[in-house]
Formats: structure tokens, C-alpha cells, sequence
């Protein structure tokens, strides 16, 4: 998405039920785009999804320039949990590092939070983290 975020114009054609005439793909598509691995009724979900993960790249759409780099997938594999007030909340403290206001503690603990996350949601793409 950050390659596609610098591109000045996209189409996105969106196949429905049966996809795409093989004739338009050959004659007009530069790149196809998988969001997973699973069949929807027509291209328009995942043409949102791809919209919507691009633009997060394009400068002035996020507050913060930052947030894109540092969410889910960015430089830190999978975001880290979030807590706000209160502190405690039915039984369920905020960890004290993120209490205690050392911003390298802190760091450290959230990439090693989004490894723990993505090692029990995506283990596939732990390896490729890793290498990093």
C-alpha cells in the first residue's frame, strides 16, 4: 500500500460474482491485488480495504505522519494493546510500565507486545518480521 499511495492515478476494477473478462485483464491490468484468502460476492469490499489501508500513506490524511508507519504491519509488526481510563477496569489493571512514563520502556514493551500478538494471530508472518 505505501508503493500505491505514490501513485498519482488507480483504477480499481472490481470483478462481481464471476470476476473479470479475461480480455480487459490481459489488455488493461498492470497488477492484481489479493486481500486474502477467501472468495466475496464482488471486488467493491476489497476495493475499500485497499483504499482504505493506500490512503493512510498519502501525506495530510492521518493526523500524525507516524501513526501509518507505526500501526499493524508497519515497523513493529502488529500494534500493541491500548488502554485508557481508568487505570483499572473490572478487575483489569493497565500494565505499570505504561504508568510509569519511560518512553524506552515503553517502546520496548510495545513492540514486544505486537510480536507476542501477531505469534498467536499471524505465525506465518512472524518469520518474515524477524528477518527484518
Amino acid at each position: 500500500c505505501q508503493e500505491l499511495a505514490k501513485c498519482k492515478h488507480l483504477v480499481l476494477l472490481c470483478g462481481h460474482y464471476e470476476g473479470v473478462d479475461e480480455r480487459a485483464i490481459i489488455a488493461e491490468v498492470d497488477e492484481e491485488i489479493s486481500i486474502g484468502d477467501y472468495v466475496l460476492t464482488s471486488g467493491m469490499p476489497a476495493a475499500n480495504v485497499v483504499i482504505d489501508a493506500t490512503v493512510r500513506f498519502i501525506p495530510g490524511v492521518l493526523g500524525h505522519e507516524e501513526s501509518a508507519r507505526c500501526d499493524t504491519f508497519g515497523e513493529v509488526g502488529f500494534d500493541s494493546p491500548h488502554y485508557t481510563r481508568p487505570e483499572e477496569f473490572e478487575a483489569v489493571k493497565v500494565p505499570e510500565v505504561l504508568l510509569g512514563g519511560n518512553h524506552a520502556q515503553i517502546e520496548a514493551w510495545r513492540k514486544e507486545q505486537g510480536l507476542n500478538k501477531m505469534s498467536q494471530v499471524r505465525p506465518d508472518l512472524l518469520a518474515k518480521e524477524k528477518q527484518r
